[in-house]
């Protein structure tokens, strides 16, 4: 009788139990971090890609092309992302002359899924303005 009142006091496998509790929160802690830090990938990519179609058309007034040139600057800086998702404008209040200002603004979706369940979603904008040359 005293062996069964020991084994019943036995605390083998409690690491194993509390690992079985923690463990699918931490690993969806992990998959957070991870769908922010693309998503924040995504960011830093679409801005920089607006910067660089807004040199591209500052420094292109004579082209003519009216932007066209940026929006090609902008969808080559941000080939990593989906080209079909990404929306590129480039406005300017008069392309002929130097001072003008020209804007080139792009939009991209994105979406935070952990383990199925979507966290958050919405639109990635980015803007950047300069003058033209």
């Amino acid at each position: 009788m005293a062996r069964r009142g020991s084994l019943l006091r036995s605390e083998n496998g409690q690491a194993a139990v509390e690992l079985a509790f923690v463990l699918p929160l931490l690993i969806a802690l992990l998959l957070a971090i991870v769908q922010f830090g693309i998503a924040f990938n995504n960011y830093i990519t679409l801005t920089d890609a607006t910067r660089a179609g807004a040199r591209k058309a500052a420094v292109s007034r004579f082209a003519g092309d009216n932007g066209a040139s940026a929006v090609a600057a902008v969808k080559a800086a941000a080939s990593d992302l989906d080209q079909t998702k990404l929306s590129v404008t480039v406005t300017s209040t008069d392309w002929t002359t130097p001072g003008s200002d020209v804007s080139v603004s792009a939009t991209y979706p994105f979406s935070v899924n952990i383990l199925g369940w979507s966290v958050t979603s919405g639109t990635l904008t980015s803007t950047t303005e300069e003058r033209l040359e």
